[in-house]
């Protein structure tokens, strides 16, 4: 029955990632942590994450904006190793609940079609606060989609450019977890179960990416912010 549940849940939230450029840690890691401790489902959810990140970005290669890319990767070099100390050593709890409530607060403005200027430091600071979120929790999103919906980044770049920095970000932090934390074999077994199931739902996704105008992405965009939000919220 837990393998069934790991499927299920793989194949969704992949065709969602394909087809968005995100969405599959916001899905899928409140249910891996009703399957898994924290530690594996953290790492589970990043492996699979990598996994559907590279398998993407090299057909959408073109896509990516480059420049943009470049700081926030810089960005995130300094919100990893804090991120991990959080995850090793401290309560998680306040944490999750300030960065609910922030996400929650910054939905609401985006769907009030609050604008955000676009500059080299918010680039650098958004990528900041994704590398903390990514080896703290597991969620890097959250500061991408509200940042890049603010500064309305069309979907195919948003997409791109987005899961060539997961690639970037999801490999340091699984690299400094492994060397400070482990793998366990329960998460190596679970990603092998898994894996036939992350390219059929990366199919789906590219049949769903071609059927979303720029407005019907942005709606999901919010719903998948919005969800984040009450999740981590109600999950302390």
């Amino acid at each position: 029955m837990e393998i069934l549940a790991l499927i299920f849940i793989v194949f969704i939230a992949s065709s969602i990632q394909s087809g968005t450029g995100f969405g599959f840690s916001i899905l899928a890691t409140p249910f891996f942590l009703l399957l898994f401790n924290f530690a594996d489902a953290i790492q589970l959810n990043i492996i699979i994450s990598l996994i559907i990140s590279a398998a993407m970005t090299f057909k959408i290669y073109k896509d990516i904006d480059f420049h943009i890319l470049k700081r926030l990767v810089v960005g995130s070099l300094i919100g990893v190793i804090p991120g991990l100390l959080i995850f090793i050593y401290t309560d998680v709890r306040p944490l999750k609940i300030i960065i609910s409530l922030l996400i929650l607060v910054l939905t609401i403005l985006l769907i009030a079609k609050i604008k955000i200027k676009r500059s080299n430091g918010k680039d650098f600071l958004t990528g900041t606060f994704s590398g903390l979120l990514t080896t703290s929790i597991g969620i890097p999103g959250p500061p991408i989609l509200i940042y890049f919906s603010g500064v309305q980044v069309d979907k195919a770049t948003l997409r791109s450019t987005t899961l060539a920095f997961y690639i970037l970000i999801y490999s340091l932090s699984l690299l400094l977890q492994f060397f400070l934390n482990g793998i366990s074999e329960v998460v190596l077994i679970s990603t092998l179960s898994a894996i036939p199931f992350v390219f059929f739902g990366l199919i789906a996704g590219q049949f769903l990416f071609s059927r979303l105008n720029q407005e019907r992405f942005q709606k999901i965009i919010y719903v998948l912010l919005f969800t984040t939000g009450v999740y981590l919220l109600f999950s302390v």
